[in-house]
């Protein structure tokens, strides 16, 4: 770098001309980016007459308020003009809930998961690091995991029931039926309403047919159950309860531990506790789900659905439609027990 005369004022007023059309930030705060990278500044000012390596050009940005920064991920897309009106109506319905002592409970699926000898993110405490594959190539999998959670508001109690085929509202509600067979029915013997607070896409979103009908089948008619199903507006789900309050114990339990196989998976599932009181139970089910599923108008209109004035493309209940059937047997959510 020209450090000495008056060279260095034309070197940073040059720099600053050549940066400034280039230059990308936040209109409202200090932030700015170079989209051109060090190098080619220097190629630049050379024509100028100036000599000054990448890593002076980088100090002298700093100087200036240029920092390297990376993406980062934060808009959700333009707010949903009924958003605020959705978040009162969740709140308004599980306060009603809970003042009755009638279940609710919160549903998604976590991130699905390669099974086999594979890094997996985070750190654990150990004299030795784990040694694991150098690619994550699906042909050297186990197989998958598909991990479903179900946290009971109520209580400080999650549910994860593990798919190895595929994620579809059939696999979804399958897990709420099982779950409510082996512990819901249990805990609330008198119940007869359930409330889901589920997110408004995925398998168990609100745009699905398939997940309607089979949690008219599976629980509203099979178990005499009203189920009532609030979804979160697009771009919340991390206001949904199951995702901090259950998904963030277990990817806390199991960072920096490749899930070698499924047992090894599940013990990590099980073995996810709090201080608060937080237990949670697992069960792998390798049922093979099919995908792609149509559900005629015909058995759209059979269903026993009613649509709340209040946001109904997110807002529903499903009555029973005959109180004559038996509870089919689910086994227990512990294979030990």
């Amino acid at each position: 770098m020209q450090a000495q005369g008056k060279k260095t004022p034309n070197l940073i007023s040059d720099l600053l001309a050549l940066v400034e059309e280039h230059t990308g930030g936040n209109p409202m705060g200090p932030q700015k980016w170079v989209r051109r990278s060090l190098r080619n500044l220097c190629r630049d000012l050379k024509r100028h007459g100036h000599k000054a390596c990448a890593a002076t050009i980088g100090k002298l940005l700093k100087k200036h308020d240029y920092t390297p920064k990376a993406n980062r991920k934060r808009f959700t897309g333009p707010r949903h003009p009924d958003r605020d009106r959705q978040f009162r109506w969740i709140a308004r319905q599980r306060k009603a809930f809970l003042a009755k002592s009638l279940p609710v409970i919160s549903v998604d699926l976590k991130k699905r998961e390669l099974v086999g000898n594979f890094k997996n993110p985070g750190q654990s405490w150990s004299q030795e690091a784990e040694e694991v594959d150098a690619y994550d190539f699906p042909s050297d999998a186990v197989g998958v995991a598909l991990p479903y959670g179900i946290y009971l508001v109520n209580r400080q109690h999650g549910y994860i029931e593990v798919g190895t085929s595929a994620a579809t509202p059939e696999f979804a509600v399958d897990a709420i039926a099982r779950w409510w067979a082996s512990r819901g029915r249990v805990w609330f013997p008198t119940a007869d309403r359930l409330l889901i607070l589920a997110d408004s896409g995925g398998n168990n979103g609100c745009r699905p047919r398939l997940w309607k009908l089979r949690l008219q089948e599976q629980l509203a008619d099979r178990f005499g159950l009203e189920v009532t199903v609030c979804h979160y507006p697009k771009g919340a789900s991390k206001y949904n309860p199951v995702e901090r309050r259950l998904f963030s114990r277990i990817s806390n339990n199991w960072a920096g531990k490749p899930l070698r196989s499924y047992p090894v998976l599940l013990a990590y599932v099980r073995g996810t506790k709090t201080e608060t009181g937080l237990r949670v139970e697992a069960r792998l089910n390798r049922n093979h789900y099919r995908t792609k599923i149509k559900v005629s108008d015909q058995e759209m209109r059979a269903l026993n659905l009613n649509r709340h004035r209040t946001c109904p493309q997110w807002n529903y209940t499903i009555k029973p439609r005959s109180r004559g059937e038996s509870p089919p047997e689910y086994e227990s959510v512990m294979p030990h027990e």
